[in-house]
């Protein structure tokens, strides 16, 4: 079967710059292709030529005749005095004409449009909404191919998923932007890298890009070694005179072996606790019979809740649930109508928010970054102001730029880099992702993996969190904070339960009924840990009790000891009910 789109030897440049040069590829009829790079190397470019959007300087692009294409860019226009049903269902004239095609309702509701209004006037959207809409408005449609860049942005994770059951049950090709990895990995059957002017080729979705990369990156090593071998071999010969040949070494070892044999083992979380405690104490953060609203809403009734040290939390919910919220009540910029927030003594808390803080304009990147230190650590690793600066995505020329030339993603970065470098025990990151690629995304990761402190992150990247965070909880709008040990698939079950009873929470046997064998044996490993974990804080207070006894005839000491004696004893409290929670759930 033809292509549906091909690019033929396709240059594309802007300044003098070449971001396509000499590229030829096609999509074909049911193919998914996710679309990864750096920013500002070329995928917005790549799509616009793709899709009719943008003229390339050479070459052809051709598209078979009576193509049914639909485009979402991230320059998001809509009519003037239009609705948000003017938009959106646009192809049908009348209501019982879309509320009869399950699939439009589906569009509908999947992508919040209902939430929004479908009356509501376009010229009163936020950014967010007006992007949805246009997704939306793209779907409604009968499609042969849907191109989309960064469609993820202003989803949620149960929107995330949605859009991804959508385009994988349409069987539509679909061309897709996206730095959101598990999306990509659920989508995608192929996988385009956009890097140096050309296109790279890898089948699969964002791991099977990965081991490729890292393969490719495994090979070019090899090979560098092998030219630094033959010229110190070289330079031997020219100093000593000819020498024996000696054979060459053999290497026969898997491929997958050779990748991760020098790969570091997963963080230790035991051992960062251990750490975090130090640096932190027993008291980190803390709501108690916390009740805050917003307007007639009640985020939080009379909710207690505990942060302790080491604690890695990712936090979900519906949009407009309270996530952001309730980052502000922990980081104290404000406060609820009862109750009152605790912070510890040796807290040193930074907190991401979604909107920029104020960066000094008249500096550049890398002055910005030293003006608050000059080196910071993490853990065991000590990096510079620039090596911080090159990980999260500015390279050695760029960290000479201006503040007030960068971009609004290239400002957030920026921010984060200046939160990390005031070394925090205790980080709030409200949607860290947003505007960073894949491969930004990776160094972020790799910092806060390692990370010897506490950390509550809000984030629709569910790669992300599952990653970095060793806790979710959630907030469904019953005004209380939910600790869920299935982690986000036992989330989105939840809530397609609450969806599916069309009104108040689930119950129980909802819930149960929509429990996956995915939710059970991450719940069973749950219990796993916080069983080993008892077990580790019974033997410790068995031997403070020990030390106790030992200790009768020096109070100094004695009291040294009780206090660590009823800080494990809160601790052996906690576990043993989120033991509890956990255990009723695999009932």
């Amino acid at each position: 079967m033809a292509n549906l789109v091909n690019l033929e030897a396709v240059s594309k440049s802007y300044g003098i710059r070449p971001l396509l040069d000499g590229v030829s590829l096609g999509v074909a009829a049911g193919q998914r292709i996710g679309v990864v790079g750096l920013n500002g190397g070329g995928k917005t470019t790549l799509l616009e030529v793709l899709s009719g959007l943008a003229e390339p300087d050479s070459g052809r692009v051709s598209h078979v005749r009576d193509l049914r294409m639909a485009v979402v860019t991230q320059r998001t226009e809509l009519p003037d005095g239009s609705t948000v049903g003017d938009v959106v269902l646009e192809r049908y004239g009348a209501e019982h004409e879309w509320a009869a095609d399950a699939r439009v309702r589906s569009i509908v509701d999947g992508l919040g449009i209902t939430a929004i209004g479908l009356d509501t006037p376009t010229a009163n959207l936020s950014g967010g909404e007006r992007r949805r809409v246009s997704l939306a408005a793209a779907l409604t449609g009968e499609l042969d191919l849907v191109v989309l860049d960064e469609p993820t942005n202003h989803l949620d994770v149960e929107g995330v998923r949605w859009l991804a059951d959508h385009l994988l049950a349409r069987k539509i090709a679909v061309v897709v932007v996206t730095h959101d990895r598990w999306f990509l990995d659920t989508v995608a059957t192929l996988t385009w890298e956009v890097a140096n002017g050309r296109v790279e080729q890898y089948e699969g979705g964002y791991a099977d890009w990965i081991f490729a990369r890292a393969e490719r990156a495994r090979l070019a090593a090899t090979a560098e070694e092998k030219r630094q071998n033959l010229a110190r071999k070289e330079l031997a010969w020219l100093r000593r005179g000819p020498q024996a040949r000696s054979s060459k070494p053999r290497y026969r070892v898997e491929a997958a072996e050779a990748l991760i044999a020098d790969v570091p083992p997963p963080r230790d979380s035991v051992e960062l606790q251990a750490f975090a405690k130090r640096r932190l104490g027993k008291t980190v953060l803390e709501l108690e019979d916390t009740t805050y609203q917003v307007g007639d809403r009640t985020l939080l009734d009379h909710v207690t809740w505990r942060v302790g040290p080491g604690d890695r939390i990712g936090l979900v919910g519906v949009n407009g649930s309270g996530k952001t919220s309730l980052l502000k009540l922990l980081g104290g910029d404000v406060e609820g109508s009862t109750g009152r927030r605790i912070e510890g003594k040796t807290v040193a808390l930074a907190h991401l928010r979604q909107e920029l803080d104020d960066l000094p304009g008249d500096l550049r990147v890398l002055q910005a970054i030293e003006q608050v230190a000059g080196r910071v650590v993490f853990g065991k690793q000590e990096m510079t102001a620039s090596q911080l600066g090159e990980k999260l995505g500015f390279p050695q020329a760029r960290q000479w730029t201006p503040v007030g030339d960068l971009s609004g993603g290239e400002r957030r970065r920026l921010q984060l880099c200046r939160l990390l470098m005031a070394e925090p025990n205790v980080l709030l990151l409200d949607e860290p992702t947003n505007d960073l690629d894949i491969d930004t995304l990776q160094q972020l990761e790799d910092l806060l993996d390692g990370w010897p402190g506490t950390m509550v992150v809000v984030s629709h990247d569910r790669y992300l969190v599952e990653r970095v965070c060793d806790t979710i909880v959630a907030l469904f709008g019953d005004g209380r904070i939910t600790h869920l040990p299935g982690g986000i698939e036992e989330y989105l079950n939840r809530r397609a339960a609450a969806v599916d009873v069309a009104g108040p929470a689930p119950s129980v046997e909802k819930v149960e009924a929509k429990k996956s064998a995915a939710d059970l044996r991450a719940a069973q490993k749950e219990l796993g840990r916080l069983e080993r974990k008892l077990d580790q804080l019974h033997a410790k207070e068995e031997k403070l009790h020990a030390s106790l006894l030992a200790a009768a005839t020096d109070p100094a000491k004695l009291m040294a000891l009780n206090a660590e004696l009823k800080g494990v004893q809160g601790e052996i409290e906690d576990v043993e009910g989120r033991w509890l929670e956990t255990s009723e759930l695999l009932e």
